[in-house]
């Protein structure tokens, strides 16, 4: 166990405070893991100045490094995924494990975990990054336990010439690269934040056969993959008359001819209304996700201060479907019984109807089948054998493969009730 000339009480009661919370909530569930995060000083790899309570708050990240225009590129992560991702990795004392986006903390985190017969190896794209990272290390007593390399992960790394047992990839991905599976040994795991149409899940993969199966998945978000794995979201502004804008945000297929909402904003707004409702505080998550899954022209949405729907924020979420000359985007309402919300969709446009309806059924196949179900996801790299898929799985195209998502039959469900056909899909 290292020591830590700078890890004074104050540091150390803040980092058992944080760790009673991660047992709490079911975030570690492993001693191993219990004792590495009481170990490792959180504080000493965050920005210098960064006051302990955003350090050792269960939810926060903390940023590394920010582009020209301000937007965070590297972060230390919120230590409640720091947690998860380990413990769905199954990381343990001698295993070798790749983390890919480097940071410092985290390959500490896992310099405990696995030990001194264990091996851990940080990539980082960013060269800043990793300079600092092996540094941090080094200054904390792990830099003779974390190998740290500059590269790009997307391709083959040097010098990594035998299979890992875990590998941690703490960047957004929009894809896996087929590099990550070949450092993989036969019955390793690996965890992925993974964006599905915009949508990410912290999945942990294992593999099945010829592809990868699921064995857990964590809502979560991070700074987006750099380099040759790279994929940006397109988007679309929507003027208003007063020169703010609301922009659609789309990580998939784009509809054609986008020109056709043009002006939309200047129409009368329409509104559908599901009849299905939520508590207040319980979270639908996988709502979003089911409309990443079966609801043809999903984007998200982004608004300027100014606009008529950034007044109306508490009203609605971020999510929207555009079809033709109209999009619509997913809003609540109290509930009659004034116990929660209901969930309907506001829309702009001529045929604003269309798109409205299209998400209000969605929500109202995701009530029927998958609220109360945790669904499943696959990674089926390009030439894996394909089973044919039933209309419950969503089949979403990567660069290298295709991913699945699927949801178990709600007991409530009849045959059939899955998502509604789209004649546009």
């Amino acid at each position: 166990m290292n020591t830590f000339p700078n890890d004074d009480a104050n540091a150390a009661a803040s980092r058992n405070a944080l760790v009673d919370k991660l047992l709490a909530n079911a975030m570690i569930t492993s001693p191993v893991v219990e004792r590495a995060f009481r170990t490792v000083p959180r504080h000493l790899f965050v920005a210098e100045g960064t006051p302990l309570d955003v350090t050792y708050n269960v939810d926060n990240s903390v940023a590394i490094k920010r582009d020209r225009d301000g937007v965070i590129i590297s972060s230390t992560s919120a230590a409640y995924i720091q947690a998860r991702m380990i413990e769905q990795a199954e990381v343990g004392p001698g295993m070798s494990v790749l983390e890919i986006g480097s940071g410092g903390y985290n390959a500490a985190l896992l310099a405990e975990v696995v030990g001194p017969d264990g091996r851990v190896v940080s990539v980082d794209i960013d060269p800043d990054v990793t300079e600092r990272a092996r540094d941090l290390l080094e200054a904390t007593g792990y830099g003779s336990q974390v190998t740290v390399l500059q590269a790009d992960a997307e391709n083959p790394l040097p010098g990594l010439h035998e299979p890992v047992d875990a590998i941690l990839v703490t960047v957004g991905a929009w894809d896996l690269a087929p590099a990550w599976l070949e450092h993989l040994s036969a019955d390793g795991r690996i965890v992925v934040p993974l964006r599905m149409n915009g949508i990410t899940r912290v999945i942990g993969f294992r593999r099945e056969g010829d592809h990868l199966v699921s064995t857990s998945a964590e809502v979560a978000g991070f700074v987006p993959m750099q380099g040759e794995g790279a994929h940006d979201e397109r988007v679309f502004l929507l003027p208003e008359a007063n020169g703010h804008h609301v922009k659609l945000r789309f990580d998939g297929d784009v509809p054609q001819d986008m020109s056709l909402l043009d002006g939309v904003l200047a129409t009368e707004r329409t509104e559908v209304w599901s009849g299905v409702t939520i508590k207040h505080g319980v979270s639908f998550a996988d709502l979003h996700l089911w409309f990443a899954a079966f609801l043809p022209g999903f984007c998200k949405l982004a608004v300027d201060e100014g606009t008529r729907m950034a007044s109306e924020r508490k009203s609605w979420f971020p999510f929207g479907v555009v079809r033709g000359d109209s999009f619509a985007y997913l809003a609540v309402c109290p509930a009659l019984d004034g116990g929660g919300a209901e969930f309907g969709a506001r829309a702009y446009g001529e045929h604003g109807d269309v798109p409205a309806t299209a998400m209000v059924e969605q929500i109202q196949a995701w009530d029927r089948q998958a609220r109360d179900v945790e669904p499943t996801f696959a990674y089926w790299l390009t030439g894996s054998h394909l089973p044919e898929f039933d209309n419950d799985t969503a089949v979403l195209a990567k660069t290298h493969g295709l991913v699945t998502i699927s949801w178990p039959r709600a007991a409530n469900a009849a045959p059939g009730q899955g998502a509604p056909h789209d004649p546009e899909q």
